[in-house]
């Protein structure tokens, strides 16, 4: 047997106009409105938040692009990997004299 569990539900309360009450029942029939309308709701938040995804990426790419472009930081992390690496080979070096020893 399949379990079946539920999704907490709530009943929501909209007003609006006679006009736009009249195109929801000839377009989807009495009794059929809430769905459309969770239908709709759920589609566009889906949108906005794929949207918000879209908008995100590409403000990372234009900060890396940016980044990259900017030639003292690059001029910075170069000194800094070169300064890495003099640390790294004189703590080898000292080790192997050490070994030596």
């Amino acid at each position: 047997m399949r379990e079946r569990t539920a999704e907490t539900r709530y009943t929501l309360s909209i007003n609006i106009p006679t006009s736009l009450y009249h195109k929801l029942v000839e377009k989807t029939g009495r009794g059929k409105i809430g769905t459309f309308i969770k239908e709709i709701l759920e589609e566009k938040l889906i949108k906005e938040e794929q949207n918000q995804k879209q908008e995100f990426q590409k403000r990372l790419i234009a900060d890396y692009r940016h980044s990259a472009s900017n030639e003292k930081l690059n001029k910075e992390l170069r000194s800094l990997e070169q300064i890495s690496l003099k640390d790294a080979f004189a703590k080898l070096d000292q080790a192997e004299k050490n070994e030596q020893s």
